[in-house]
């Protein structure tokens, strides 16, 4: 018998419960739930929406399920049962040190053995939203900011915002030179910040970037870490795409820059890592925090027993990564595999007269409809983005939601999906097109 429960609105709840911050209200969410509400099946439900706001990497995922078809162990605790009480007992929250070898030594292999980590300095978290979350909390306080280029992606609101109290301010990009980062820029942001009387505590970068789709060159990397050290606040470089860059000669790592430099004043740097992208295990939730700097490398292993991850997964990753035969052939085969579904959806998007951003890494593209907007406006591209979802049924991220500072942008996610959707999504998106120029009213059937 179900028990109803009568809400007492008089009954307070703290702050953080009540914030508006987490972010939910964006379109970027509304999405989701769009999806959610109508999953597009192939066989059961053609017309549904399909999920390009997801950035999911399912391309490989074969190759996954090859290694553990072929490495059994991994997944059954090793060759005894000992190996099940190693595991399910305590373990402290430095995390298994085979893992957290593994782990280091994968973040060398994607960015070509070109920079170097090392384990002792590697701390394991829930993913890379816990990992963002848990320096925004050791490096700021609540009323101080974290400046960041825009686009970024949605979900930064929620995890450097919601429970740390801590402010976004903007660093504003422009699309005519291609959003790249500009040292004005940033003491725009900087100075925006001070006459707010916040405290700048560091500047949060994606490299590459998300929702661009694109890495930061090397010129522009050394222009913003001479920014932070010169005003004496700390860089955060979260790198979680730094494995699906197409050609790996095209991604230089903060570390890489670091090196170069003989690491003076590495200790403001913090590199953000996770196996959610590159190598397409989400749900796992493995993320890591590398940091140059001893004390935030001890705070953020007492404050990650809050966001510990499993025995179990760090086992079965351990066994993964330390395979340099299967690390190799992944990392190759994915790359090129993420390449060549990039052209496909860009290929096809400018047969549909759209054009994109040139990107070089990630799993979406950023694409242009500003020339289709009625005004260049805010509300012109939700009223797009809305037509786009709820009649072509595309989820689809609008620019707005990333803070982009011009409207008409869309980040497009190809990589969550089998080739043969993404043909679909791009048939209905140049029917879409075509019943636009030809001022046709839009219909499904």
């Amino acid at each position: 018998m179900a028990i109803d429960i009568v809400q007492q609105p008089s009954v307070g709840l703290s702050k953080i419960a009540l914030s508006q911050t987490h972010g939910e209200n964006s379109p970027y969410f509304a999405g989701w739930k769009a999806y959610d509400e109508n999953p597009y099946h192939e066989k059961h439900n053609p017309s549904g929406v399909i999920q390009m706001g997801l950035a999911e990497n399912q391309v490989s995922f074969d190759l996954l399920e090859e290694f553990l078809e072929n490495n059994q162990e991994a997944t059954s605790w090793g060759k005894n049962v000992c190996g099940f009480k190693e595991n399910a007992l305590f373990q402290d929250y430095h995390g298994l040190l085979a893992f957290r070898k593994a782990m280091a030594s994968f973040m060398e292999q994607v960015r070509g053995g070109k920079a170097k980590f090392n384990p002792e300095r590697v701390v394991l978290t829930a993913g890379a939203t816990a990992a963002n979350e848990l320096l925004t909390f050791i490096l700021a306080n609540p009323g101080d900011a974290l400046l960041v280029p825009t686009p970024y992606y949605p979900g930064f609101d929620r995890d450097l915002r919601w429970r740390t109290g801590v402010e976004i301010v903007p660093i504003h990009c422009e699309s005519s030179n291609n959003f790249q980062i500009t040292p004005e820029a940033l003491e725009s942001a900087y100075d925006h910040a001070s006459s707010k009387n916040m405290k700048v505590r560091g500047v949060l970068i994606t490299n590459p970037s998300n929702p661009l789709g694109a890495t930061i060159q090397r010129k522009v990397l050394e222009q913003i870490l001479d920014f932070v050290t010169r005003k004496n606040i700390h860089l955060i470089s979260d790198e979680i795409y730094s494995g699906s860059v197409f050609h790996s000669d095209e991604f230089i790592s903060i570390a890489e820059i670091l090196e170069s430099r003989n690491y003076k004043d590495s200790e403001r740097c913090h590199i953000v890592y996770s196996l959610s992208k590159d190598l397409g295990l989400p749900g796992f939730r493995v993320g890591t925090v590398y940091s140059y700097n001893d004390q935030v490398v001890t705070t953020a292993r007492r404050m990650s027993s809050f966001t510990l991850i499993s025995s179990q997964t760090q086992f079965l990753l351990a066994s993964m990564l330390s395979n340099k035969e299967f690390t190799e052939k992944y990392i190759k085969i994915n790359r090129e595999r993420l390449h060549k579904r990039y052209e496909t959806i860009v290929d096809g998007l400018k047969k549909a007269g759209i054009e994109c951003l040139k990107g070089n890494a990630g799993l979406f593209c950023w694409m242009n409809l500003s020339p289709y907007l009625k005004e260049a406006t805010r509300e012109s591209e939700v009223e797009i983005w809305k037509t786009i979802m709820e009649e072509v049924k595309l989820n689809i991220s609008p620019g707005s939601s990333c803070r982009c500072s011009e409207a008409g942008w869309f980040r497009v996610c190809f990589a969550n999906m089998s080739e043969e959707t993404l043909e679909v999504a791009l048939r209905r998106l140049h029917e879409f097109m075509d019943r636009r120029r030809n001022g046709q009213v839009l219909s499904m059937e």
